[in-house]
């Protein structure tokens, strides 16, 4: 279900419909609720609350108290708050007339940007869809081309979280990697370049730690690129590499029953990525992008993939797989290598649902960052601070090297001794970063999901990183 918003140019004279008034400080407010009815309200609950609806002589008016602030997460939010308010009293019609004496049209905007971001849900597979309520928003009010400008440039952004939000939310019998592939060979009708290496490919090129994942499966394995050529020039594409594990049994490191089934987002990662470019696309950024994703499926078989299995990656390196279920490193590692080596990007940022580790260390409010660049943190942590997709800076150092070399290969998959788990993870990548090219891993594994819900999502896939990644690139890039 997705909040439903058309334009106006008046409000109907009928009565059968709720009119949104947008309220700014306790003066205008006065104004406006003695012009209606002064008799019906009752101020101290309307100074307690951030809505107050009053029906007046058979119409009904829901007052939104806005704050004065400066920053847009705070309109975005209120305009979430806006969305349960409307689903929490059925309020499935409503009108908001909006003035520049209330908010601003980038105001506007970003409030109805928040209430859309909210109103998410994933019901494909409910059969009594008639049930569903349905909410729709009309919008009398600013018309402006500047504002129609950041309407469509918010609504690229929304098609982007919510096409990483619906693949992540798919079950592992239907989004697996075979299927997954022919939904991303489907963005070419936005201008992206898609190309799908297949197992056979994937064998000649030498990507034995990405195949050793899938092996065990009776699906295909492939690596998927996502070109963007927006730029007029030729310059240096962005990368950014995405894990995509459609569902990981752990192999023979086998995982517990209880919670398995959560780990249909371990592809998370990878469905950040074809959001961003597929938002990249919409809204015809004017830069040079490309996505590269390694769908895989790590399952248990006669021929799955053994502890004590050794691998050449694609970068020539050994590999000793120790533990099966620290697969999704494995997929990356030979991505990472491929895009440095084949687009030469200004920098690689790769996402993943790597380990339990960094929800011990962050829990579900920060993402782990590591890098080895200090100017690409710095971007990334003020991005996720505007659009509230928060990051924390975790160690790199040398010294953990010694926790995954192998005596019998050049590095093994997991650090055998324990502890620093989300660490020795990014330190395995690293390895495979082989020419300087400023890299940083996020470690979403707290933040692709939630339970609970957020400011901006309503429980389940969060499409974690599509924001922050698009404003990376809006502030620093385009």
């Amino acid at each position: 279900m997705k909040l439903n918003l058309d334009f106006a140019n008046k409000v109907p004279k009928e009565a059968n419909y709720n009119e949104i008034i947008l309220v700014k400080d306790k003066a205008n407010k006065s104004k406006i609720l003695n012009s209606l009815n002064k008799s019906l309200f009752s101020n101290k609950l309307f100074i307690e609350q951030k809505f107050f609806a009053q029906n007046i002589k058979d119409k009904n008016y829901i007052f939104v108290n806005c704050m004065n602030s400066k920053k847009s997460l705070d309109y975005e939010k209120l305009g979430s708050q806006l969305y349960i308010f409307l689903k929490n009293n059925k309020i499935e019609k409503s009108f908001l007339v909006s003035s520049s004496s209330y908010l601003s049209s980038v105001q506007l905007e970003k409030f109805l940007h928040g209430a859309q971001l909210k109103s998410y849900e994933f019901n494909v597979y409910k059969t009594d869809k008639a049930k569903n309520e349905k909410y729709n928003l009309y919008v009398v009010g600013d018309k402006s081309k500047k504002s129609n400008l950041l309407r469509n440039k918010l609504n690229s952004i929304l098609e982007g979280v919510f096409l990483t939000r619906d693949l992540v939310s798919e079950p592992g019998n239907v989004l697996h990697p075979d299927e997954y592939a022919k939904r991303i060979i489907k963005l070419r009708k936005f201008g992206i370049k898609v190309t799908v290496y297949d197992e056979r490919k994937l064998k000649k090129m030498g990507m034995n730690a990405l195949l050793g994942v899938g092996q065990g499966s009776i699906r295909g394995s492939y690596l998927v690129t996502l070109e963007w050529n927006g730029a007029k020039n030729k310059s240096k594409p962005l990368g950014f590499v995405g894990k995509g594990v459609c569902f990981d049994t752990g192999g023979y490191s086998l995982k517990p029953a209880k919670f398995m089934e959560d780990m249909t987002y371990d592809m998370a990662g990878s469905a950040t990525v074809v959001g961003l470019m597929k938002t990249l696309a919409l809204r015809k950024s004017k830069i040079n992008a490309v996505g590269v994703v390694g769908l895989v499926e790590n399952m248990v078989s006669g021929n799955a993939q053994r502890p004590g299995d050794i691998v050449k990656s694609y970068s020539g390196k050994t590999i000793e797989i120790l533990n099966t279920d620290a697969e999704g490193r494995l997929v990356l590692a030979d991505a990472l290598t491929f895009t440095e080596e084949k687009f030469k990007p200004q920098f690689i940022i790769d996402l993943a649902t790597l380990t339990g580790a960094i929800i011990v260390s962050l829990g579900s409010e920060y993402a782990g960052l590591f890098s080895n660049n200090d100017k690409l943190s710095k971007q990334l942590i003020e991005a996720g601070e505007s659009v509230e997709e928060k990051l924390w800076r975790m160690p790199l150092n040398e010294n953990f090297d010694k926790l995954i070399n192998s005596k019998n290969a050049d590095m093994q998959n997991i650090n055998y001794v324990g502890g620093a788990g989300s660490t020795t993870a990014a330190q395995f990548l690293q390895r495979f970063i082989l020419n300087k090219t400023p890299w940083a891993h996020l470690d979403i594994a707290g933040m692709a999901f939630s339970k609970y819900g957020g400011a901006l999502n309503s429980g389940g896939a969060t499409g974690y990183g599509v924001r922050l990644l698009n404003k990376l690139i809006e502030d620093n890039y385009e």
